[in-house]
């Protein structure tokens, strides 16, 4: 990255501030840009890499901050309505000798006009119109403020919802590697009873049969696995890893663990929060504004406009030919329109105007009641998932202790091989619902956090 880039990198910093990202001063933030992706990916990948990453090349980040750059450039547009437009002008004709003429001697004949003016137009008053402009504009721009705000919460949640989906993808295989491993424990024991003359071939058999049906799930972990890889990658805008044999299909190690903790949350405070934190309901609030300031911009075209004009020019004398004998100077004056009658195309727009105010305010009360429906179904499934994991965790308690109660009446000749295998089983699929448990709570605890506008992203004003 070159040192251009790095200025705009710490620029960007300085008025993105997450709370509780402080990896976003990294190395690794510093070290990538939008306009230059890493070549290969890292050894090892953790979740504030991938939001610091996210941060900077997840497209609907960029796309909105394009829109705050598209609003200053119509302000700008708008704030030239405020300054003097200057305007050179110059004309040339050929005329037909018809047109050319002479009075009693005075004149000389020409069969050409010309002239040059530079001209000076300055509004004085356009009927409150530009006032009401400048201040919906502003009030928009702070509006697209809140929209990068609300995308870059939304980008945040979804790279954590993808990362710790990774994390899930990943133990599960590990839980499945485990089950393979004490099923080949149980034919190689089977095995070796056989040779002991203590069972039969039949035990043998059914445990090779155990083993063959494990390994397919194994394989659909991994397929699962790798999906869940490229799906991160999405979500965090990384798209330009290298395509060589040692790059394409390598998976960096993932740092961090499913792991649960307990927190708590009140319905109520949650509620209060979401109405207080939400930037979209500030953002419908600021575009109520600026439509309401529309209205003022539409009500203008029923008063008079003021504009004040003046020239300087020269033009071609009607006596000579020569350009240093063509007369020149300035002219200066007020210009007033009114428009009388215009078919009612003032009232249809300021009709108009008024039914986009009214539709604001029916979208923000609409908004409110979906944001207290998000806060409460978030709710609701934070507080499944607290079930979840406990239940859980209770099952592969008891899964465990069954599993080992199971091997040693197996020892002891009390239980057949088939029931050593369901303890096993039972004690696989306990531990996947947990490993499933724990993520589930993880990923409600972040959405509840989304929905009550918690770690929210700070736009510097400036």
């Amino acid at each position: 990255m070159n040192s251009i880039e790095i200025d705009k990198s710490i620029r960007f910093l300085a008025k993105v501030k997450m709370l509780g990202l402080s990896m976003l001063a990294s190395a690794f933030t510093l070290s990538f840009g939008q306009d230059e992706l890493p070549s290969e990916l890292p050894d090892t990948f953790d979740l504030n890499t991938a939001l610091s990453f996210a941060l900077y090349n997840n497209f609907n980040i960029r796309r909105a901050i394009e829109q705050i750059e598209e609003q200053e450039g119509i302000i700008v547009e708008v704030k030239a309505r405020t300054r003097p437009s200057l305007t050179l002008n110059a004309d040339y004709q050929r005329l037909d000798e018809g047109l050319s003429e002479v009075v009693d001697g005075f004149g000389v004949a020409s069969d050409n006009t010309w002239g040059i003016s530079l001209n000076l137009r300055q509004a004085l008053y356009q009927g409150g119109g530009i006032k009401a402009a400048l201040k919906a504009q502003d009030l928009t721009r702070q509006s697209v403020r809140l929209f990068l705000e609300s995308t870059i919460m939304d980008a945040m949640l979804e790279v954590t919802t993808r990362y710790y989906g990774t994390l899930l993808a990943r133990d599960q295989i590990e839980v499945e590697e485990q089950n393979i491993e004490l099923l080949e424990e149980t034919l190689e024991d089977a095995q070796n009873k056989l040779k002991a003359g203590f069972v039969s071939d039949f035990e043998v058999l059914r445990a090779e049969v155990l083993l063959a049906n494990a390994k397919p799930a194994l394989i659909r972990r991994r397929s699962a696995f790798r999906v869940a890889n490229d799906q991160l990658r999405r979500s965090i805008g990384y798209g330009n890893y290298r395509r060589d044999s040692n790059n394409l299909e390598k998976v960096p190690e993932l740092l961090g663990e499913l792991k649960y903790e307990l927190v708590a949350y009140d319905l109520a405070n949650c509620l209060d929060l979401a109405l207080s934190n939400r930037s979209e309901l500030e953002r419908l609030r600021l575009i109520e504004e600026a439509r309401d300031a529309g209205l003022e911009i539409a009500r203008s075209d029923y008063r008079p406009s003021v504009d004040l004009i003046g020239s300087y020019g020269k033009r071609k004398s009607n006596f000579s030919e020569s350009f240093d004998d063509g007369p020149e100077g300035w002219t200066v004056g007020v210009v007033a329109t009114w428009d009388i009658f215009d078919g009612a195309a003032r009232k249809g727009r300021v009709r108009q105007a008024r039914s986009q105010l009214e539709q604001s305010r029916i979208e923000r009360d609409s908004l409110r009641l979906a944001i207290e429906v998000e806060v409460r179904q978030a709710m609701s499934e934070f507080q499944e998932a607290e079930e979840l994991v406990n239940a859980a965790a209770k099952a592969v308690e008891q899964a465990e202790e069954a599993l080992r109660l199971a091997d040693s009446r197996y020892e002891a000749g009390a239980v057949n091989q088939l029931d050593v295998f369901e303890a096993r089983y039972a004690l696989t699929e306990s531990r996947t619902n947990r490993l499933e448990a724990n993520y589930r709570h993880i990923v409600a605890v972040a959405n509840l956090k989304r929905a009550m506008g918690e770690d929210k992203t700070v736009l510097d004003s400036n």
